[in-house]
Order: C-alpha cells, then structure tokens, then sequence
C-alpha cells in the first residue's frame, strides 16, 4: 500500500493508486500508509475483511465453496482426499487470518524478534494439529460428518511434510509450536525439499530408498510468494578497492547467481490467535531455459542451469560419500543461510534503526552447525554492503547469535575442506581467517606462549587440505553456546568444547534440556488419554502448563481412573497392532507386552544390540518347554527408522532385524510367545500410533554419545515406561520420575573411556552370552551368515567402540526385571501413571521460556484485535 488511494476534494477516493510492496512496511511507514486512505475504503476493508464464523455451518459454506471453486470439483466428483483438501482449505483461510494480524501487530509493537535457523523442520501432518489449536475440530468434525465423510478418514489422507529426518527437526516443529503457543514473535528459516529425506521400502529385508514425492498435489499448508525473490551468488572472486574514505574495500563479483523462492508456513498457536511463520526456500536458476541452445538442437544444455540450480533443494542431506556430494551440500547450506540473512536484514532495515540496535531487534538461533555460515555472511553483509567496520560488525555478529549443539560424538562435527569453500565462497574464505586469526590473536594475548592450545581452539584445522571447523566457527561467532541435555552440556565443556573453556570460562556454555509439546504428543496422538486427563483435571489448562499434571498422583489409587487409563492403553495398543498388520501381514498380540525402539538407526543408538537381546529370547524360549512357555510374558519387539542411504552397517542392522523376524515369526514351537516386526517409513504421523501404544522403549545409546532424545519423552508422557542407559535425557527423566518407574542398566559415560582402551589394548574377551548369540547368527541360523560378517566385526575386530559387550549381561538383567514388573499389571499401571504425572519439566514451553529469558531476550506479543487492513 506504499501508494495508496488519495481523496477528491469531494472526499472520493481516487482509483489506480493502490502498488504492491514486495518487502512489506515498516512500523512507521505502516501509519503514514493507513493515514493516506479515505475513511470509505477504511470501513469496506473492515467490513469484508471480517474473519468467517467458526462454527459448523460456516465451516460446510466453505467447505463447499472450495469443493467447487479451489478443486474444480462437485458433489458427485469427490473423494476422501478431495475432502481432506477441501476442508485444508478451510482451515487454511482461518490461519492465513491470524497469520495477517500477528505479522502486523509484531509489526506495529516493533519488539525484538527471533529466528530460529534449522536445515530440518519435521512438521508432520498439518490438519488436525490446526483443527486442535485452533478449537475447531469438534464442529468440523460434526459439519464433514453431515457432508458424508468422516475426520478419520479425511485426517488420513494428508501426506507427512518431507522436512525433515529425526529429533533434530522434531525438536524444531515443537518449538515453532511452543514459540507459536507462547505469543513470542518468531520466523523459522529452512529449505523446501522437493523429495525430502526418502521413502523406506523393504526388499528382502534391506533397506530401499525411493523419492518422496511429498509435493506431488496441491499443498494447502504453504503460502507461495513467488514475488520474495532473494538472488544468490556462488564462485566468482574477490576484488580489493578503496573508497572514498581511503578505507580498503572488498567485492565480490562474478560466477554464478541461483534464486531463492520464498514459501510461507504458517504456525498456529494453541489458545491464542498467534500465528507465527517458518519460511522455506526453494531453488531456482537466474536463467530458467536458454532458446537459443534449444533452437540449435542443445535440448539437454537448454534446461542445464535449471537442473543445476533445482539439485540444491531436491534432496535433504545429499549422499556426502564423495566430493560432488559434499558439494552439494555445502551450496545447499550456504544457499539456505544467504537466502534468510537477506530476509532478516531486509526487515531489520526497515525499523530505521541504526545498525548497533541490531542485537535488541534480531536474535537468531542456530540448531546445530547447519547454518553456521550465516554468521559468515552477516559480517560480509555489514562490511562489504553496509560499510561498517569490522570490529563494529563484528561485535554485532557475536551479540547476534546463539548456538546449540546436538552432538557429543567428535565424528559428528562439520568439517568442510578449505579448498572447497574457496571455490564456491571466495569472499566467506577469506573472513573465516580474519575471524581466526583476531580470534587467535586474543587467545595468544590472554594465554600466552601456548601453541598447542592455539591449534586445538582454531577454526582452521591444519591438515592437507585444510579444513574449517563448524562448530569452532560457530562457538566463536556466538555468544551463547548450548547443550540440549544436563549431562550433555556437562560433557561437552569436559571432552570436545573443554579447550575453549579455558579462555571463554564456563559462562558462555550452558544447558537448556530438549522439550516436546503436549499439544502434539498427547492431546492429538492419544486422545482418549488426553480427554481422560481433562476430565480428571477438570480442564484443558495442563496443555499449556504441564505441570498440572501432577494432579493425576491424587488418583492414581481411583479404581474407575486406573480403568480408564488402561482402557486407552489398550485401545492405542489395538490401534497399532492394526497398523502393523496393514504395514507388514504380520499379526501381534494387542495383549502382548509392546516393546518399542524407534529412531534413526545408527551404531551408537545400539538397535544392533536391541535385536542381539532378541535373538538370546528367541533361543531360550525354545528351550523351554510349553509348560514354562505360558509363564513367560509374551512380546511383540518392535522396531522403526531410516539408516543414511550410504551408512552401510546401519543398513546391515535393519538387514539382521528383518532376518530374525521372519525366523521368530515363523516359528510356531515358541507358541506366540515373541514377535519381531520392523515398521517401514517411520515418521512423525507413524509415530503418533506407534508411541501412545508403548509399554517398554528402549534409549539404550553407549553412555555419553546421545546428546538428549526427545523420543523417550514422548514415551513417557504418554504412560510408557523407559528401558535405557545412564545416558542424554534419560537421566533428567529418572530423576523427575523416580528410580521405581524406570529401568536403567550399563555402563556410565565417565568409564567408557577406559573400558574402550581396554578393548583396543588387552583383548578384552566377548561376554559369554553375546558370544552365545554371534555364534547363532555365524551358524546360518537367520540366513546366509557372509552377509552379517561386516556387522558381527564390528563386536570383534572392530574393537566394540559402542560397547555392545560390556553393557550386553546388565541389558538382559534389567530385561528380567522388565518381564516381572510386567506380570504385576496393578504395579505396571501405577508406574504407567506416575510417568505421565512427573513430565512437566519436559514441555517445550519451559524449554522455550528459558531460551526466551535467558538467550534470546524477547519478550510476548499478544494478537489482542483483529486487524483487516
């Protein structure tokens, strides 16, 4: 509205005035436009612009005006999935609404605001997290009823938004969800991955990766903005000028320029109308299609920068087992970061504020070393474009950012060759050695004549080639620094950050442990357990402040609570035991004890130890006779995840998980007493069955290498008990729930050190009942044995880096007592209560509190009135 209607003198507006702002208005400029329009297109804006009701009736208008004008369709023209996206729709121009008047009141109040950079957002289905934030999903589901449909099957139909892979990019959806639900004036940046991570299938027990073709219809969650255009650039070099002033300037000029396109999700807030916003960026080449090559017959070449430019938002985390890839993913990253940089300066110019207020108006979050180039790229922006000099810029920078870490493990830690970032970033190259050596320089000041140090704190690793490391990078530029567990921040001042506590001190390093929203994992995924709490509760305030929850101890002797609390345990586990049949062909038990372990798979998550447990079970039910068979508790092991496409023993594990199953599953002798299934494609919609339906799951990482897990929360929060080592979150969780209603095992994270040498040095032999089981695998019993030789080295010239066998005897113990808690079905359903009862600490509004208050320094910004102009 930057040039608006201006009034006849006869108080008539003048037509033709009206222009379109690509960038949005400022704070001041906002009331300079809204001033310069007549009352009479004032009040028609307020008059059409008003919300549409909420109830059912409204709803099916919509409902069928999108039936008919979105999809083209008609009454006899429309299926479930026409439902699902007619009634997306709907819901959809409700959150547009809130989205309009958040964006402008954060606008008019002008507070500071954070951005919360994260290469993975796995938001899941959208639907039925909107119909529940928004309190609409009672009339809608009454209003689709009427129209012939029911929510289930319309809720069914949506395709889980190809975002993201595991904890990481969970943890960022129920931020977005809590930072959303708490009124804070947030954006989240991330890519539009076109096929996303990749769809699992199983063929013959092995893993398969196929496209997820996520985007193949219509989405009705995003907001495409064709017109927020950001180009930028790569390769190229770097020109050195004076100015003016006689200050030495640097351009960066040439190579090549690729286009960012800006797509908007929006993020509804749970009882409130805030709605915040994750930004997406898709690729796009500066030149689509060259008609010159095509009319010369170069078809292939025509459209070569086209699929050049769009590789960079195809796959999330490319194959980086050889260089092309590791390319891609770092134009990827840099793509990314440039891209949301831009945005944010963008709007920040837009206060008119002078650029040292920066850091009161812009805190920017990053999670984990993805986007550490954006603190690169800031201090390009405010020195190369902005003309402020360096220690200004750089003192802006460093109040700028925050940086969590999510890895203990050193081999996890990014590093990207040198010689690679000056190809691609000529300019970025050569600010990281300015930043490391004023960096260094500091270090050589405050700690003097102490080289070994300098070499262990710098961003650049002294290798051939040289290398930059990230987290160096991204420790240096921030000035805070976070771990996402109490035992992981511990662990990383005392292991892989221990240098630089040395000249920080220990205040730049702190903890703020993981949290999951409630909204999403109980009230949507468990919802008769959720209704049961509300009633018992006699409100829904415990989905805002799950500290309530506590209250259920008061009733946790309630003979009618305890069998409604069991009824929908054992409704959920019916639920996923249908699931699984639909998945797999393989029928379990729903009275069965439901014993889960999903996540991505990986060496240090053990699942190899989890189906090595399995198979001593396996071998010694069939010792039993059938007699001590029917004293056993039944299980149903059951397992989930996506191994990287090119982790080839993570791929071997779910070979091995798969081959005992069909053995175990066949094997009538045993009488039912186990069963092993392998659910393919586990994300979050997946999760949403597989976890309210738990009775055991299994965090059983080597002590010391899982950062936090958000998973075991999940677990628990939903009644489920936890089986794990002394490790990440686990041990928050234990100390919340108490020693009775958990079972830990294993060795702990301050002697894996030591027993790790002992393995490497003394030949430290196998534990007698792993060998047992290596020795069964070896014989051919779960299949040709050639094929497993690579994972069972792993355990023996591999040295057992994970410790499979030094924690193996304390994991079939504690699965003893898991089996006799079990049998107490009374003692099981008060543990079951009292974990639910004791998880309040572990909302991510409490995690989202603590970032606010003491990193980001934002404060809310309630929608009060709605606003249509």
């Amino acid at each position: 509205m930057s040039n608006a209607n201006v009034a006849d003198a006869d108080g008539t507006a003048k037509p033709g005035h009206h222009k379109r702002t690509y960038t949005g208005v400022g704070k001041k400029e906002l009331k300079k436009e809204i001033a310069k329009l007549p009352k009479e297109t004032l009040a028609l804006w307020e008059k059409y612009g008003a919300d549409e009701s909420d109830d059912k009736e409204s709803f099916q208008k919509s409902f069928i005006r999108h039936v008919t004008t979105t999809l083209a369709r008609s009454i006899y023209n429309i299926d479930n999935f026409s439902a699902y996206q007619a009634t997306a729709h709907s819901v959809r121009d409700r959150l547009i609404n809130r989205w309009n008047e958040t964006q402008q009141t954060h606008t008019e109040v002008d507070s500071k605001r954070v951005y919360y950079l994260s290469l993975e957002f796995l938001l899941g289905r959208s639907l039925d997290n909107a119909l529940l934030n928004l309190g609409l999903k009672d009339n809608y589901g009454g209003g689709i009823k009427e129209l012939g449909f029911t929510m289930e099957d319309v809720l069914d139909q949506e395709v889980d938004a190809a975002l993201g892979n595991g904890g990481l990019g969970r943890l960022a959806a129920c931020y977005m969800d809590s930072l959303a639900t708490m009124d804070y004036p947030a954006w989240g940046y991330g890519l539009r991955y076109t096929y996303g991570i990749f769809q699992q299938r199983l063929k013959d027990g092995y893993q398969i990766e196929f496209p997820d073709y996520w985007l193949n219809f219509d989405n009705p969650w995003e907001l495409p903005r064709l017109d927020v255009v950001v180009d930028v650039q790569f390769c190229g070099s770097v020109n050195r000028y004076t100015d003016e002033e006689g200050h030495k300037r640097y351009v960066w000029e040439g190579g090549d320029t690729l286009q960012a396109i800006a797509y908007d999700v929006p993020i509804p807030g749970y009882g409130t109308k805030n709605c915040i916003n994750i930004r997406l960026w898709s690729s796009k080449p500066k030149r689509q299609f060259d008609l010159t090559r095509f009319n010369e017959g170069q078809y292939e070449q025509a459209v070569y920068e086209q699929m050049q430019a769009e590789n960079i938002t195809a796959v999330l985390y490319p194959n980086d087992n050889h260089m092309v890839g590791k390319e891609l993913r770092l134009k990827q990253q840099y793509f990314w970061v440039a891209a949301s940089l831009f945005d944010i300066v963008r709007r920040f110019k837009k206060s008119e504020k002078p650029w040292s207020d920066f850091p009161l108006q812009v805190a920017i979050q990053l999670n984990d070393t993805h986007p550490t180039l954006a603190i690169v790229e800031l201090q390009r922006i405010l020195v190369d474009l902005e003309g402020i000099g360096w220690d200004e810029a750089w003192a802006i920078v460093t109040q700028t950012f925050a940086f969590t870490n999510h890895t203990i493990l050193p081999e996890a830690m990014e590093r990207w060759p040198v010689p690679m970032i000056q190809y691609l970033l000529p300019r970025h190259m050569q600010i990281i050695f300015d930043i490391n050596l004023f960096f260094l320089q500091k270090v050589e000041k405050a700690i003097p004549n102490n080289r070994d140090l300098l070499a262990k704190l710098s961003i650049i690793e002294e290798s051939t080639p040289q290398f930059v490391r990230m987290a160096h990078l991204a420790i240096v530029g921030s000035h805070r620094v976070n771990g996402v567990a109490a035992l992981h921040s511990e662990l990383i001042k005392k292991t892989i950050f221990k240098d630089f506590i040395q000249f920080y001190g220990e205040s730049k390093f702190e903890n703020k442990t993981n949290g999951i929203t409630p909204r999403r994992w109980l009230h949507q995924a468990n919802p008769k357990l959720s209704e049961l709490i509300t009633e018992t509760l006699g409100s829904k305030n415990w989905l805002k402040n799950l500290d309530l929850l506590k209250g259920l101890k008061s009733y946790v002797d309630n003979k009618d609570f305890r069998k409604r609390w069991v009824a929908a345990k054992l409704s959920n586990k019916v639920r996923l035991a249908d699931y699984i049949q639909k998945a797999t062909g393989i029928v379990v038990n729903s009275n069965a004890l439901f014993d889960v372990q999903v996540k991505r798979i990986h060496e240090y998550k053990r699942q190899f130890m989890n189906i090595l447990g399995v198979i001593h079970r396996y071998n010694t039910l069939k010792k039993m006779t059938s007699e001590e068979r029917a004293c056993v508790v039944h299980r149903v092991v059951i397992f989930g995840g996506k191994a990287a496409p090119g982790y080839y023993i993570a791929k071997l594990v779910i070979k091995l998980i798969n081959s005992v199953a069909d053995v175990v599953n066949n094997d009538n002798s045993i009488e039912d007493s186990l069963k092993v299934v392998f659910i393919p494609d586990y994300n979050v919609s997946v999760a949403e069955i597989i976890i309210p339906a738990s009775d055991i799951s299994q965090h059983i990482s080597t002590a010391g290498t899982e950062a936090s897990g958000t998973s075991n929360m999940k677990f628990v929060l939903n009644g489920g008990l936890i089986l794990g080592t002394v490790d990440g979150a686990n041990i928050e969780i234990c100390e919340e729930i108490g020693d009775d209603n958990i079972f830990m095992f294993g060795n702990l994270a301050h002697q894996v050190d030591d027993l790790r040498h002992a393995h490497r040095y003394r030949n430290v032999p196998v534990d007698p009942s792993l060998q047992a089981v290596i020795n069964d695998i070896e014989s051919g019993q779960f299949g040709d044995s050639r094929i497993f030789a690579p994972l069972i080295n792993t355990l023996t010239h591999g040295k057992d880096y994970y410790l499979i066998s030094d924690d193996f005897q304390s994991y079939l113990d504690t699965q003893k007592l898991v089996d006799e808690s079990y049998k107490d079905q009374e003692g099981w359903t008060t543990k079951s209560i009292m974990c639910s009862a004791h998880m309040g600490k572990f909302s991510s509004d409490r995690a989202i509190q603590e970032y606010a208050d003491q990193i980001w320094e934002i404060k809310p910004v309630p929608v009060m009135t709605k606003k249509h102009i």
